[in-house]
C-alpha cells in the first residue's frame, strides 16, 4: 500500500514537472504493484480469505485494467514520432 501511495505522489509531482522519464517510471511501478495485487487477491480467493466474490472479481478486473493502461502508456512513448 505504501508503494501505491508513493506512485500517487509521484504522479502528482509529474503533473507539475512534466518529465517523460518520470512518466515511464510511474507506469513501470504501477505494473509491478498491480501484478502484486493480482497475486495477493488470487491467493485470498483460493485460500478462502475473500468470501465476497463480486468484490474480488472487481478488484482483479481493476488490477488488470491498470496494467493494460500502463502498458499502453509505455508502448505509446516508445512509438512516438
Amino acid at each position: 500500500m505504501i508503494g501505491m501511495m508513493v506512485v500517487v505522489l509521484a504522479a502528482i509531482a509529474n503533473i507539475f514537472f512534466g518529465m517523460p522519464a518520470l512518466s515511464l517510471a510511474i507506469s513501470a511501478a504501477i505494473i509491478f504493484i498491480m501484478s502484486g495485487f493480482i497475486l495477493y487477491d488470487t491467493s485470498q480467493i483460493i485460500h478462502g480469505g475473500q468470501t465476497n466474490y463480486i468484490l474480488a472479481t472487481a478488484s482483479l478486473y481493476l488490477s488488470i485494467y491498470n496494467i493494460f493502461v500502463s502498458l499502453l502508456q509505455i508502448l505509446g512513448v516508445m512509438g512516438d514520432d
